[in-house]
This record gives C-alpha cells, structure tokens and sequence, in this order.
C-alpha cells in the first residue's frame, strides 16, 4: 500500500532548561546550559559529580499526590510533556476514533529509583515491608500504559528499550504505524530519570561520565578536543505525531513532516560503537533514502554528539560516510552539550528540537567548542552561537548501547 504522510502537530518538553516547549527552546538558542552539581543524591562519593536535573519538579499539576505516590519519577515526566504536546496539538480525544490513537514511549532505564529504594528495604525490613507498588512502578511500559489510560486510548500501546535510541526508536514505530494504517494519531517520544546512586556508579565506573566537576556548565563538550564523558541527564521529549489528511480535516497547526526513519544495529560491541561508524551512517542513509531527501538537499544534522572520546569521532566519519562530499556543506551540532545526555529520552527531546528547528529555521548551538579536535574533522559544528538559517530537512541522530542506531528525518511542511 501507498505509505500515507505524518504530520508533527503537537510538542512537549521537559527539560533541566525549561518545563515546557518554548522556555528550553529560548535558552537552547541562548547557549544556555542546565548542568549543575548533582543534587538529587549526595555526589561526594562519585568522580563525577555533575548533571542535567529536572530541579524542584511537583507533579501535582498533572496527577493527584496518591496516584503520583504509585508512579516513578520518569511516569511523571512522560505524562507532563504528553500533555503539554496533546494541548498544543488541539486534540479534542473525545471527538476521535480512540481506537485510532495511540501511545508509544521509550526509556532506557525507567523506574531504577524505585528499585534501588525496595531494595534496602528488602535488605533492611524483610520481604514483606517491599511495596505492592515495586513491579508498575518498575515498568517501562507504565509510561505509555498511563499515558493512554489519562486520555482513554485503545490504538497501538507500547514502549521501546533500545538504550539511548529507545524515545527515537518510539517515535520511528509510532511513524510506521501512522504510515502504514494501523493508526491516525499517536503520542510518542522518550523520558528518562536516572540520576540514582546506582545508575551513577555505574555509568561512572566504566569511565562514561565527565569528571569536569569545577565547571559544571562546561563539563559536556561534544566534538571538543578536552571532552572527557558525556553528563547524566533527565526529562521528557514527546510529540503527537497525525497522518497528514486527519490533521489537515481537524486544521491543526502544523510544525513540520516526519519524513524518513532509518533504523541499524553495528553488530560490534555491547558499549563501544563501532569506531568506522558503519551502522550509524547507514542508518542516516536509509533514513534519507526513506525520506526521499538527497545529502545535498540535508540542511541540518542535530547529532548525537554525547561529549565522549569514542562517540562524536565515531559520528564525525559516519556523517562523512553517509553524505560523501556533501557533508562538508551541512551543519552540525550537538544540544547534549546544554542539556546533558538524557540516555533513554534523548531521541525524543532531540527530535522536537529538530521539529523546532526546522519550523523556525534556526540551528541551536554546540556551546563549549573551543579547540577542534582532530578526530572530529567535519568544519561546522555550529560553535558555541545558534544560527538562523533555512532549514528544509534535518536529520536526528541517537545511537545506543548494544549498537543500537536511530536516524529520524524531519522535514518543513510545504502543503
């Protein structure tokens, strides 16, 4: 069958930087940064002692204080940034063929706190003083579960667990189902809350995380030459995603075309991406093959870019291998180094970004871009100042642990 079309018609944001749309996209055009020393647990004993946190953060705006009690962290976050993106889509659900609408989210790591909390008191207490609670608020999938209950969905209901791919790898299933007739609206993207003591000694003990501890706001640098590990980060990224027709009938607002999906495993290391980039660059191939965009026709690349040594080297020559010559003509840049890298949320955050950049032609920066690296040899990062400039098509990079690679390609609405 003919694949139908996907508009972009609603965005939600929930960021160190802002809790809704426009105030992180203000201060992501600003170069601003959200990193600060780590508060949500003591960070004395951990080398790294940065992150991008969500600070202050009272749900009781979107859910009542006992249902937010059997919820985790990323539940909270996932269902705020939902609801910021169905107001701005204008969806009235009631006047929808629910069993047409969906939820689709990802997260990496899910409900971690909650679990390193029943643990001590399975340590401590015994088995019984465990809460009831433990298993749904454990579950990666209660973030589209409740996201679909609040609005009365019956459409596709899922979540993706690709690592840092899975809110990119949601909203790519939540594209195809929308193409392909298996529904006309879904909410998709990716949340993420993560900044435990678990996640942060581990993440710390295999040497991933920044140890620039003087100078939060510089500590994430990605494509720079003193980069030293990416920096823990937190939110929510959704959109609501329509089939075009439905969205032109309704006359919704309209910020851009999902165009093109390109999805790759490397097939190399469970951690390490492979360092030719052989599965990232195809996965931006097919991605622009899908979207019938030509390089010379890519405008923009907001890259995944996570401020670690083996990644932005690793995504400099895969942008090279996927466009050719023509990657020395588009710009690139990395909001990781303003936001942090929110691992399961990051393609969600990352592609309402691009959606805004494309809608609004401008290109946020790479802020931390002093000295050039080598390895990273493409000429345009987009250094440290965001860009007005036009922008026709974009592409989202996020690549994952386990190899794990997402290109999503956004295009502007042209009728």
């Amino acid at each position: 069958m003919h694949a139908r079309r996907v508009a972009i018609t609603g965005l939600g944001l929930l960021t160190s930087l802002g809790r809704d749309v426009p105030t992180t996209w203000k201060s992501l055009c600003e170069g601003k940064s959200g990193i600060a020393r780590t508060t949500l647990c003591d960070p004395e004993e951990f080398e790294s002692k940065v992150a991008s946190e969500v600070k202050g953060f009272d749900p009781s705006p979107w859910v009542a204080p006992r249902e937010a009690r059997r919820m985790e962290r990323f539940c909270w976050f996932a269902i705020a940034s939902a609801d910021e993106a169905v107001r701005d889509s204008g969806i009235d659900f009631s006047k929808e063929d629910i069993t047409r609408a969906g939820v689709i989210i990802g997260s990496g790591i899910g409900g971690i706190g909650e679990m390193e909390a029943q643990h001590k008191k399975l340590l401590a207490r015994g088995a019984r003083r465990v809460s009831p609670f433990l298993i749904p608020k454990l579950m990666i999938n209660s973030a589209p579960g409740l996201i679909s209950i609040r609005y009365r969905l019956q459409g596709p209901n899922s979540a993706t667990v690709t690592a840092c791919a899975s809110g990119a790898h949601a909203l790519g299933d939540a594209f195809r189902s929308i193409q392909y007739g298996e529904a006309d609206i879904i909410i998709a993207g990716g949340s993420e809350a993560a900044i435990t003591p678990l996640a942060l000694a581990g993440f710390c003990n295999m040497k991933a995380l920044s140890t620039r501890n003087d100078a939060p706001t510089e500590a994430s640098r990605p494509f720079e030459k003193h980069r030293d590990g990416f920096v823990i980060g937190e939110g929510a990224g959704i959109a609501v995603l329509e089939e075009l027709e439905h969205a032109k009938k309704r006359g919704a607002h309209i910020y851009g075309e999902f165009l093109g999906l390109g999805r790759t495993g490397d097939g190399y290391h469970i951690t390490q991406p492979d360092p030719e980039g052989t599965g990232a660059a195809l996965a931006m191939t097919k991605a622009l093959e899908d979207a019938g965009v030509a390089p010379d026709e890519l405008s923009y690349i907001n890259a995944h870019g996570t401020s670690t040594t083996l990644n932005d080297s690793m995504e400099s020559r895969a942008i090279r291998r996927a466009l050719g010559p023509v990657a020395d003509n588009v710009p690139v840049s990395s909001t990781k180094s303003m936001l942090g890298h929110l691992l399961g949320a990051a393609g969600g955050v990352e592609f309402v970004v691009v959606t805004l950049a494309v809608f609004n032609d401008v290109a946020p920066p790479t802020i931390n871009y002093t000295t050039p690296d080598p390895d990273c040899d493409l000429p345009d990062y987009i250094p440290n100042t965001a860009r007005e400039m036009t922008i026709n098509a974009a592409i989202s990079n996020t690549f994952g642990f386990g190899g794990h690679n997402a290109a999503l390609v956004v295009g502007k609405f042209k009728g």
